[in-house]
């Protein structure tokens, strides 16, 4: 009779709900995954940027998915900050795009070069002074400009010696001078690729050793 009635109290008593999560689980889910998107934004924040030459690097192979009209001609351009149309260009022109792209005008560094030294610039065009419009435009006065920056560096025949973002000068027959800017992207020839605009607009193409180089240059600093 006894267990009778056991059984009768036991099977009255309801039986504990069964809840597949705890109460706490979905709070506690939101937690953690706010929690994660703080680390992750802070861990962003504080990692350290991609080496100064890769980014200079990056800055000249943006500018050859643009169409540019080689067009070397004299024009009036604002100061500082001052550019041809986006449309036209020239191997300088390069150069002086990718480090405007890294908060550096070259328009203005060898403006006021040139206002203090300007004869140890070329005296090529046989100008009474300094030409905001067109100086940093004219290959021989970035390398002038490169070199008394103390960004000269020694040229070679070997392609490990040229890093992503350095600047190399030729000379194109008959007796043009070129420039253009080192990637970080080896072509088949072991060489890294160029990136310049020798008449074809912005290319990236293997002509490190195409010309005889003249000069070698690694500007990082500001």
């Amino acid at each position: 009779m006894r267990n009778a009635k056991a059984r009768s109290f036991i099977s009255e008593v309801p039986e504990p709900a069964i809840t597949s999560q705890p109460k706490t689980t979905a709070p506690l889910r939101l937690a953690l995954t706010l929690l994660l998107a703080s680390a992750l934004a802070c861990a962003q924040e504080h990692a350290m940027p991609a080496p100064y030459g890769v980014r200079l690097a990056d800055a000249a192979m943006e500018q050859t998915r643009a169409t540019v009209v080689y067009d070397s001609s004299y024009r009036k351009i604002a100061y500082p900050g001052g550019d041809v149309p986006p449309s036209l260009g020239v191997c300088a022109d390069v150069v002086i795009r990718a480090y405007r792209r890294l908060g550096i005008d070259l328009q203005v560094k060898v403006h006021e070069d040139m206002a203090r030294n300007f004869t140890s610039y070329p005296q090529l065009w046989k100008l009474p002074g300094p030409d905001t419009n067109i100086d940093h435009r004219r290959v021989p006065n970035l390398q002038t400009f490169f070199r008394r920056a103390g960004a000269e560096v020694p040229a070679s025949n070997n392609p490990d010696d040229y890093h992503a973002g350095d600047l190399v000068t030729w000379r194109v027959p008959p007796n043009l001078p070129h420039i253009g800017i080192v990637t970080g992207q080896k072509s088949p020839s072991g060489a890294p690729y160029v990136v310049h605009n020798i008449g074809r607009g912005p290319q990236m193409e293997d002509m490190l050793f195409m010309y005889p180089i003249t000069g070698h240059y690694r500007y990082t600093t500001q």
